[in-house]
């Protein structure tokens, strides 16, 4: 398998499964700061250009390889073809992990990533903007503390991809405005998860793939992250 990838909270969703299941893969960097993501070859996997893709040459339901971007899809995908992480078919322990999975994905990370936006990288402070997603988080942190104070792990007693989904959005809550210790359910958690072997490792490979890039975000990305309409796309 091939992780096309960039060390951002939804590259190391998949890195961390990989890594938890013990599946060989290589990883793939795609430098977002530089514009790696338009360019052709990897347009031709997604059309969205944006990380993760998985591409699995060896997947045992189709001939031809699979190739899927978005990395919720992808962690239901890997947890069906190895049977790890998600509760089995037609049990409501996996729609409670696949709810928890769709809810960071339709709201926790949407709404961090625009609070990381407006605090830190938007040109112009935008008080009210700047609050809402503020807001935001803290009504999002409390949902987890909250599911977190009834259940050892965010979908229940056991570790699944919900858990993998939501930590490398946690990861930055200093960014985000947010201190631990007003959610102590969410501290235990994080630090239980922070402490995985898997987790470790998915960190220690894209702290490589950086390299002496530095920050993803810069003066000189920032056009390249945010100032995009789809033109790449459009027909000339």
């Amino acid at each position: 398998m091939k992780l096309y990838t960039w060390p951002t909270p939804n590259g190391y969703k998949v890195a961390i499964f990989l890594r938890e299941a013990g599946l060989p893969y290589e990883a793939i960097g795609v430098n977002i700061s530089q514009g790696d993501q338009f360019k052709p070859e990897f347009l031709k996997l997604t059309p969205n250009n944006k990380i993760p893709v998985l591409v699995d040459e060896s997947s045992e339901i189709s001939s031809a390889p699979i190739v899927l971007f978005e990395s919720g899809c992808i962690l239901e995908y890997l947890a069906d073809k190895t049977g790890q992480f998600l509760p089995a078919q037609g049990t409501p322990e996996r729609y409670v992990a696949l709810q928890w999975l769709y809810w960071q994905m339709a709201g926790l990370g949407p709404m961090l990533g625009q609070n990381h936006h407006f605090s830190s990288y938007a040109p112009e402070k935008i008080p009210y903007a700047i609050d809402r997603y503020m807001n935001e988080t803290k009504r999002l942190y409390a949902v987890l503390d909250h599911q977190l104070e009834k259940s050892e792990y965010v979908a229940g007693k056991d570790y699944t991809i919900a858990d993998m989904a939501v930590y490398p959005w946690i990861v930055s809550h200093p960014k985000q405005g947010q201190s631990l210790d007003d959610y102590p359910f969410v501290k235990a958690w994080f630090a239980k998860i922070k402490e995985r072997p898997a987790v470790k490792a998915a960190y220690e490979e894209g702290s490589a793939l950086r390299g002496k890039h530095g920050p993803t975000v810069n003066a000189n990305s920032a056009s390249i992250l945010f100032g995009q309409k789809g033109e790449h796309l459009r027909k000339k």
